[in-house]
């Protein structure tokens, strides 16, 4: 009986393995920059990988963007300002 009980459990154990790994519970988080050279790897991902990737690389190109223009607009006022001050 007790061996019975071992099998199942070990049955149990290792269609819950099948499952998670199916489903990507496992799976490394893959960081690849786009270039000539990798290319190949790129195409490899699934879709999904592939636009979780833009969309990362996007929201960042974004904050980059926003912290550039800020710096941008206070370079713009304090130079409006000595013009100001001159005239």
């Amino acid at each position: 009986m007790i061996i019975f009980v071992f099998i199942a459990i070990c049955f149990y154990l290792y269609a819950v393995f099948k499952l998670f790994t199916k489903k990507g519970v496992f799976k490394k988080n893959k960081k690849i920059i786009f270039s000539k050279r990798n290319l190949n790897n790129w195409m490899n991902l699934t879709k999904k990988e592939r636009y979780n990737l833009l969309k990362k690389d996007s929201a960042s190109y974004l904050d980059k963007r926003k912290v550039l223009l800020e710096k941008i607009r206070k370079e713009y006022q304090s130079i409006s300002k000595k013009d100001n001050k001159k005239n």
